[in-house]
């Protein structure tokens, strides 16, 4: 269909607008970067963990049933926000549509999806019982009720990644009693983001663009957005607690963790258990012992070995960047090799 008003300037968004309202139109470049961010790094983190549930589940390896089967996805939540990742996890993984699940107020809105595959209701205990990565795309004042609604419900194993902005993670895991959680901290530092992140208008073009995947890069992130480097802390410590969750012995977590990330890159710096864990522990721990259960509370709040490790470390930080834009730039179809 031929949009008959795009050449017609009349029809143009900025069209009546007055000088001071002319001045923030500065803040679509800025939500749309954020928008793109906060989907390519969710996108990140489930490639990420579907890749080493991979390994897990190859006959060798001892497993239990948190990681067996395939990744079961929920979105708690189906605004502008969790209509994007959802469309972004169709297109851009290939996680099956009969794997992820959304509860919204309204499920009725949804058939554009259910016809997918998806299956969209509203029950948010279903879901928090259900997956293993749990999305959070409420809005923050609908937290109290969510939380009350999957308090003591979430098993341990089960990642909550919080889309919803201004809720710190402390008061997230006192919400749902629950501290597998992970909530990205962005910060605008300024500048022009127009030209940059205003081509995200179609979200799923978007990211298949190498330069905005490029900019968007965790440890080294450009066009005005910065993000807390105890994400990537957060997201590498999630891995090492699967690998607790399948009672996998330390070496091979680690093994299983430096594999995921050293056909990206040539340089021989491996992640051992000091980078995660403090010098007198990672002494006493046996290789046949699985590495104890992390709080991601505390390894976003807290100066972790991890995050030292990484913050003095520049070819970590260049392996962990070349492994992103691999797997964002890997098409779909190619997805099961890293």
């Amino acid at each position: 269909m031929v949009d008959v008003a795009a050449d017609l300037s009349s029809f143009s968004f900025e069209t009546g607008l007055t000088e001071d309202e002319e001045k923030l139109l500065y803040l679509r470049g800025r939500a749309a970067g954020l928008a793109f961010c906060g989907c390519a790094h969710a996108l990140y983190l489930c490639k990420l963990i579907r890749s080493l549930r991979r390994v897990l589940r190859s006959p060798t390896a001892q497993t239990d049933s948190v990681a067996s089967g395939d990744l079961c996805v929920g979105i708690l939540g189906l605004g502008h926000m969790g209509k994007q990742l959802l469309l972004s996890l169709l297109e851009m993984t290939d996680i099956k549509p009969s794997h992820i699940k959304v509860s919204t107020r309204r499920p009725e809105t949804a058939a554009e999806f259910v016809q997918t595959g998806v299956e969209c209701f509203f029950d948010n205990r279903r879901l928090a019982t259900w997956a293993d990565v749990l999305f959070l795309c409420c809005l923050p004042s609908h937290l109290p009720k969510v939380g009350g609604d999957l308090h003591c419900r979430l098993s341990k194993h089960c990642l909550v990644y919080s889309v919803t902005s201004a809720v710190p993670v402390t008061r997230l895991a006192e919400l749902l009693g629950h501290n597998f959680i992970i909530k990205p901290q962005y910060e605008v530092v300024g500048g022009d983001t127009a030209d940059l992140w205003l081509s995200c208008t179609d979200l799923s073009a978007a990211l298949k663009d190498s330069l905005l995947i490029e900019a968007s890069c965790p440890l080294t992130m450009s066009g005005a957005i910065t993000l807390s480097p105890n994400w990537v802390c957060a997201v590498l410590y999630s891995l090492l607690n699967i690998c607790t969750s399948a009672s996998l012995p330390s070496s091979d977590a680690l093994s299983l963790i430096n594999g995921l990330f050293k056909e990206k890159w040539t340089h021989t710096v491996q992640l051992n258990a000091q980078s995660f864990i403090s010098s007198a522990y990672a002494s006493s721990l046996r290789g046949d012992e699985p590495f104890p259960w992390i709080s991601l509370t505390d390894a976003q709040t807290k100066e972790t070995p991890l995050l030292r490790f990484l913050s003095s470390n520049k070819s970590v930080q260049q392996c962990i960047s070349v492994a992103y834009k691999s797997l964002l730039e890997t098409p779909v179809s190619l997805d099961s090799s890293l």
